[in-house]
């Protein structure tokens, strides 16, 4: 969702530029094919300048997906789930609502966090740790609506659902324009296979 990008600093401040070109070429193009020089140019900031605010390329994308979680994670798909529903059952199923208008748009990027964790494999890596991270802060939010929705076991369901979104995404980036209807499908079969303890 590279236009809901909100720019709250002076546009003259050189590290919300920075962010901002960085956001909108990473989230295009991944982080490994994005060069340095790609986002001084968009960004319109001097590499000096640059330098001073990011030490690293690898500092630079770490606030990307800090970013990336503000607007994506919580600025978007969080808020559109609770604008569509009241329900905490109707709440999980409108995740692949607002999936699927996603899906739909031409400027459909895929998952970043998923995208740097692959592109940097090894578990130990800073930007492995961090998407991960942002991972599983998708997950603590799945893991809220099921709590909710009185299932018994929210954190392992949670980790089911995921798969699902998950599993939609990577199969929407191969051409399945209708992976979010196939996936809310099956989540209402896990939700109707699930314990509730209310």
């Amino acid at each position: 969702m590279n236009e809901a990008v909100v720019v709250n600093a002076n546009p003259s401040d050189a590290r919300e530029r920075l962010l901002t070109a960085a956001y909108a070429l990473f989230s295009r193009h991944g982080v490994q094919a994005v060069g340095v020089d790609a986002i001084i140019e968009q960004s319109g900031v001097a590499r000096q300048t640059m330098y001073r605010h990011f030490a690293s390329k690898q500092d630079l994308v770490l606030a990307f997906m800090e970013r990336r979680e503000a607007v994506w994670t919580y600025g978007w798909l969080a808020d559109e789930v609770r604008r569509r529903a009241e329900d905490p059952r109707a709440r999980l199923l409108a995740i692949f609502d607002v999936f699927d208008t996603w899906f739909r748009r031409p400027d459909f990027e895929g998952c970043s966090f998923i995208n740097v964790m692959l592109e940097h494999p090894d578990e130990d890596h800073p930007l492995h740790r961090a998407a991960a991270l942002h991972l599983e802060r998708i997950r603590d939010f799945v893991a809220g609506l099921a709590l909710d929705a009185g299932i018994a076991d929210p954190q392992g369901f949670a980790r089911q659902w995921h798969i699902l979104m998950k599993g939609s995404i990577v199969a929407a980036g191969e051409g399945d324009h209708e992976a979010a209807r196939r996936a809310q499908r099956l989540g209402a079969l896990l939700l109707d296979q699930t314990g509730r303890t209310r």
